[in-house]
Order: C-alpha cells, then sequence, then structure tokens
C-alpha cells in the first residue's frame, strides 16, 4: 500500500437480498465473495468479509454483533425465567434492550466459539488484506444479566480471556475491536479498556479500536463528546482507532492533541446516516481539516462512521469508491 493514508471500512456491508429470501450456507459463500470483491473493486486498502461470517443460516434475523458471540460460549444460557428477565429490567443502565443476550450462571469459556474456522472460511475468497472484528468485551458484558461474577470487572475480564485466546489463533493483518456502549457510560473506561487490552494482546497483526456513538435506524444510541473519552482513549493499548468525524464537529478534532503520540487516527469522512454519497471535494477538505490540526503522521487512515448495514448495497458501493477517489485527491 503505497499511499500515506489507507482506506478501510468499519466492518458491515449491506445484507446482498438473495440471501436474506434463501439463507443456505451455498448463498452465504456466494454473498461473502460477492461482498469482498465488491470492495477490493471499490479500491480498498483493507476490507472486511462485511461481517457474514457472523450470519447464521439457521437464524438469519439475529443481530451478529453480540448473539454471535454470546451464544455459542459455555456458563452463558439464553433461558431466562421471569425473575431473571424482571431483575435484567430493574438494572440500570440497560434500557438499550428489552432482554439480556444471555444469563451468565457459571464460569465462562469458549465453549463450541471458534473464530479462527470462520476468518479461515472467508480469507480464502480475498486477495486484499482482510481485516477481522470482534465485538468489545464490556459491549457484550453490558448485555448480559451476571448472577455468578456479580461484577462488571470480573465478567468483562472473563469474556475478554476467551476473546484473547481465540484471536491468537488468527492472522489477519488487521484485527479491530468495536466498541459502541461505552459513549454512554465514559465512567467505565478503566473497565472497558482493560478488556480490550486483553483482547488485543492476543493479536498478531496491526490492532485497532472502533468507537462510535450508535447507528440504529439512521439515529446515534449514545450522546456525549469525545473529551470525556480522552482517558479511555489514551489507556489502550493499540496502532490505531477507527472513529466517527462525518457527522461530529470539526472542533473535537483538538482533542486528539492530547492523544498519546503511539495511537494513530483513523478518521471517519463518509457519513453512513445518510444516503447522499459524498463528493470528493468533501472527502478531501475533512481529510485536510484533520492533517491541518492534528498533524499528517497522526491521520493514518479514512472509513466511512460505522459499518454500512443500514444502507442500500448500491449507495454504499458509491461512497466506497467515493472514499478512495476522495482519498486520491488529497494525496494529489
Amino acid at each position: 500500500m503505497s499511499h500515506t493514508i489507507k482506506t478501510t471500512v468499519v466492518g458491515s456491508y449491506p445484507v446482498p437480498e438473495w440471501l436474506r429470501v434463501m439463507p443456505t450456507s451455498s448463498n452465504l459463500r456466494d454473498a461473502e465473495l460477492a461482498v469482498i470483491k465488491t470492495q477490493e473493486l471499490a479500491g480498498l486498502d483493507v476490507i472486511s468479509d462485511g461481517e457474514l461470517s457472523r450470519f447464521d443460516v439457521n437464524h438469519p434475523e439475529t443481530n451478529g454483533m453480540i448473539d454471535y458471540f454470546i451464544r455459542p460460549l459455555e456458563g452463558i444460557s439464553d433461558s431466562l425465567s421471569r425473575v431473571e428477565l424482571d431483575g435484567f429490567r430493574e438494572k440500570s443502565g440497560f434500557g438499550f434492550r428489552a432482554k439480556p443476550a444471555g444469563v451468565v450462571r457459571s464460569v465462562i469459556s469458549e465453549g463450541m466459539l471458534d473464530l479462527a474456522a470462520d476468518y479461515d472460511a472467508v480469507r480464502q475468497l480475498a486477495t486484499s488484506p482482510l481485516k477481522f472484528t470482534v465485538t468489545s468485551p464490556y459491549m457484550l458484558a453490558k448485555t448480559l444479566l451476571d448472577t455468578h461474577y456479580n461484577d462488571l470487572e470480573a465478567l468483562v475480564l472473563a469474556i475478554a480471556d476467551v476473546l484473547r485466546d481465540q484471536v491468537a489463533r488468527i492472522d489477519a493483518p488487521v484485527l479491530q475491536v468495536d466498541e459502541a456502549n461505552l459513549p454512554g457510560s465514559p465512567q467505565d473506561a478503566g473497565i472497558a479498556a482493560a478488556g480490550i487490552n486483553r483482547v488485543l494482546s492476543g493479536a498478531t497483526g496491526e490492532t485497532g479500536v472502533h468507537l462510535c456513538f450508535g447507528n440504529y435506524g439512521g439515529q446515534s444510541i449514545q450522546q456525549g463528546f469525545f473529551r470525556e473519552l480522552l482517558p479511555f482513549f489514551n489507556a489502550l493499548e493499540c496502532d490505531h482507532l477507527i472513529l466517527e468525524f462525518a457527522r461530529r464537529d470539526d472542533a473535537e478534532l483538538d482533542v486528539f492533541r492530547d492523544l498519546k503520540p503511539s495511537i494513530s487516527l483513523g478518521l471517519g469522512v463518509i457519513d453512513i446516516k445518510d444516503n447522499e454519497v459524498e463528493s470528493l471535494d468533501e472527502i478531501a477538505r475533512r481529510i485536510e481539516s484533520a492533517v491541518n490540526a492534528l498533524g499528517a503522521e497522526r491521520i493514518q487512515w479514512i472509513h466511512p462512521d460505522c459499518g454500512f448495514w443500514m444502507l442500500q448495497r448500491s449507495i454504499a458501493d458509491r461512497k466506497m469508491r467515493a472514499l478512495v477517489a476522495g482519498r486520491d485527491q488529497f494525496a494529489g
């Protein structure tokens, strides 16, 4: 990759319609191939499988960001009693879910989780560098009812231990951990960072952490500012961040003057909550603004604010092509 600033995606891609209509194993492989080749043809430097390795043909409606990681684990059950369900609803800070992803009843172990097998199944389809994404152990813990550890940090680290051992068997050029819950609870920065760092300690390639304020139905889920999250960023032991900026005020760039030098910045320049495709001038302007504020050495990646999963494929594809062309225009 000859460009100083590399292009990538956050992870998710719209599920092809034929896979939704007929979710079979053969159609899933066809969809993975289509998603990967679409990104390669767009010219992205680092691609993803569109998170289709998380797609369950037996449960096509399932949210793979949570259930894909939680369901196979030993020590967690997805069958809750009425009392347990009421107990979850009474907990503060859990209003974003009507019910937990599961209840922790004993020591957590990997069970049937096998991330390496899923990665190996898709990497042979790609010719470009392929990233692998993992949901943060803090975010996963926040979706669970815990009747065993009875301590958030202990639960986070237990999940992190499993994920660390799993990613140690994956030779992806980039390993990315996704965290979309912490922005609403910045007081948990230490716990979240400890869990993420433990996962990343098993990585064999470059490491990144994606954080955003959420995207569901084109709406942000969490409220807050990057300044409140600076202690979290500086506690991370990763190579780069992948952050949303297309919907943030440019003034927030100044926060990252105080980001520790060892972490480079990934800049969100594509708005995934808007169907309008950005012009090349707008993308180049956003890059230039960040470079002027923070220096060329700090801005190493550009990407969409978050995943593409809620957009139409035609729009996502045009936005990816614009991302690459806008970077090229900035680079001259």
